[in-house]
């Protein structure tokens, strides 16, 4: 039986050259996709220029220029809205699918039955496992107490278990059925980057939807290639995030001391690591 083409491919591309042709080579020979949208935030680095091949060579690919930087839930909610196939998956453009990746995933959502958000199970170079790939929500009033305890999110993968129920999983592969990112109002845009996937997760949640992250679809995630060339504005955002993933889920059960400690805490911990983004000699 062949396989149903009727998954979106979104990927997000920001000065990722190094990568993005890898990525997109791979998602084009993968199994069950129907759509591919590269939606890039102002890239100077030649990305548009590869992201334009793929577009030539294949149909199902098409690309976004935006000129600026919106930031990455902006995008992933552009290239969404941009395709109209049941199911969206998200992929970083350092991440390497395998080609039947994203088919393994949908086949765990259909068994599953009900709406779903799953990630895969996501390796380094190193072939080091990637902690963000199982992640518990933040707990901002444990970390107050316990900062280098609570601030560790990682949930240990459950070898016993093949779909593994956790809090969030990894932005950098999601595989979500339309209906249900739709109903949940895609990416919340007020993110510009880093926690906007935890916010997703935790909103699924609330609608009813099962998050989990399937152990036997392992995907290579080559991490923080369109990171490292700005890692002041990716620490201000990443921490920025934080506040309003805070704001939005824990602040109004909080009192307004612990609000206020908590703000502290989040500025003080960017401001400590100034130091180390400086240019060295």
């Amino acid at each position: 039986m062949s396989t149903p083409a009727d998954i979106a491919a979104v990927v997000v591309s920001y000065r990722s050259a190094s990568t993005l042709d890898a990525c997109l080579h791979r998602l084009r020979i993968a199994d069950g996709v129907a759509q591919i949208r590269v939606v890039d935030n102002g890239s100077d680095d030649g990305t548009l220029e590869i992201a334009r091949q793929h577009a030539v060579a294949d149909p199902r690919v098409r690309f976004i220029a935006n000129p600026d930087n919106p930031g990455f839930a902006v995008a992933c909610n552009q290239g969404a809205a941009d395709t109209d196939a049941p199911w969206l998956a998200f992929v970083n453009p350092d991440l390497q699918v395998e080609r039947d990746s994203l088919v393994r995933l949908r086949a765990h959502a259909l068994a599953h039955g009900g709406p779903c958000l799953l990630g895969a199970d996501l390796y380094g170079e190193d072939g080091v496992h990637d902690g963000a790939a199982r992640r518990r929500d933040p707990d901002f009033a444990a970390m107050l107490r316990n900062p280098a305890a609570a601030a560790k999110l990682d949930v240990a993968a459950d070898p016993e278990r093949v779909l593994q129920p956790v809090d969030a999983v990894s932005g950098a592969l999601m595989l979500v059925p339309r209906e249900l990112f739709g109903r949940i109002g895609g990416f919340d845009e007020g993110y510009r980057l880093h926690a906007e996937d935890l916010d997703l997760c935790r909103r699924a949640r609330r609608a009813g939807a099962l998050v989990a992250v399937a152990n036997d679809v392992a995907v290579l995630h080559v991490r923080g290639v369109s990171s490292r060339s700005r890692p002041l504005f990716v620490e201000w955002h990443k921490h920025r995030g934080l506040w309003r993933y805070f704001s939005r889920f824990e602040a109004p059960r909080r009192g307004l001391a612990v609000r206020a400690a908590v703000f502290a805490a989040i500025w003080v911990h960017f401001a400590a690591k100034l130091p180390g983004m400086w240019p060295r000699r």
